[in-house]
């Protein structure tokens, strides 16, 4: 009986970024239609078309939901054509749903693959996040600090005064005491409406982005994305699953997590090499929107692998 095929990172990088642009060549045409569960659905089902087209067996950790809550792309669902390696997945065909609708910034399409049992099977619940990018020290920052302790502490290591430091925070009610004690510290805020993967990754790229540190709630599942997206880039991310009842403490069960307290790294979202794929829909810092002209659709993709560190931005032009 012959083993299992092994996961061939660099092989399977392309067609990762194959789904992620198809999946925004879905989206295009419903870019500021107001269409929020529409622009949602052609992303899912472009994804999972070009998914089932790869040489996979491939699991999704990280989807669209439960089984019961998600006709496809589902948390559990098996994709691909069976004949290759095992894989864990972990997407989001569109994230910025609304950002879509409204044709506002950063919505992407985002997917990261890794061999199986490479990721956090996050239950969807909130997580508390905090996220800084590339060359501090293990551990500048923590969870455990206060958000003007976090902002004292990065201007520190970064050799600047708190003034200088921009934190990137999810416009949310729940954040409104988190977004005073950092602006007390006279540090600026970028707040934005949806699109906290993207918001992560902005810290890994703080000199185009001009974001030093992300911090809030958001989903957990997305956290996962994030931290395999930081993976790529470099940069510290911590999360500590957030749970509001029973129901969603019985989620966390169910995926296999048993101390609730727990403050996830990086490596512990995702804890061996992985691939990352993401495709800019309606354009930000981080990717430009995808660009029509008669008879030409034009996105750029950003390709990256772990294992190399490298990165690599794509553009896609085809007929339409």
């Amino acid at each position: 009986m012959s083993s299992k095929p092994e996961f061939h990172d660099r092989m399977l990088s392309l067609g990762l970024a194959r789904v992620a642009e198809q999946a925004a060549l879905a989206s295009a045409s419903l870019i500021g239609r107001g269409d929020e569960k529409a622009a949602d659905q052609a992303a899912v089902n472009a994804m999972r078309e070009q998914l089932n087209l790869l040489d996979i067996a491939g699991v999704v950790v990280i989807g669209e939901g439960e089984r019961d809550e998600a006709p496809m792309l589902y948390i559990g669902e098996e994709v691909g054509t069976g004949n290759g390696p095992g894989v864990d997945i972990a997407l989001d065909p569109l994230e910025g749903t609304t950002l879509t609708a409204k044709d506002m910034p950063n919505a992407l399409t985002v997917i990261a693959m890794g061999p199986r049992g490479s990721m956090l099977h996050a239950p969807d619940v909130y997580m508390e996040k905090l996220a800084i990018g590339p060359g501090y020290a293990d551990g500048v920052v923590s969870l455990d600090m206060s958000p003007r302790e976090r902002v004292e502490a990065l201007a520190k290591a970064k050799g600047c005064k708190p003034s200088d430091i921009t934190v990137c925070i999810l416009e949310r009610p729940r954040h409104e005491a988190m977004i005073a004690e950092v602006r007390e510290t006279g540090a600026s805020i970028r707040l934005i409406t949806d699109g906290d993967v993207a918001g992560v990754m902005h810290c890994a790229e703080a000199e185009t982005t001009g974001i030093d540190m992300y911090m809030g709630s958001g989903g957990a599942p997305e956290g996962v994305l994030a931290a395999a997206a930081l993976k790529c880039m470099g940069g510290q991310i911590f999360g500590r699953l957030l749970f509001r009842n029973d129901d969603e403490r019985g989620r966390a069960a169910k995926a296999g997590i048993t101390d609730l307290d727990r403050v996830y790294t990086r490596d512990e979202m995702v804890t061996q090499d992985v691939i990352f794929a993401a495709t800019g829909v309606t354009g930000g810092s981080l990717l430009p929107r995808i660009k029509r002209e008669p008879g030409w659709v034009e996105t750029t993709t950003l390709l990256m692998r772990s294992k190399t560190g490298s990165v690599r931005r794509m553009s896609y032009r085809t007929p339409v």
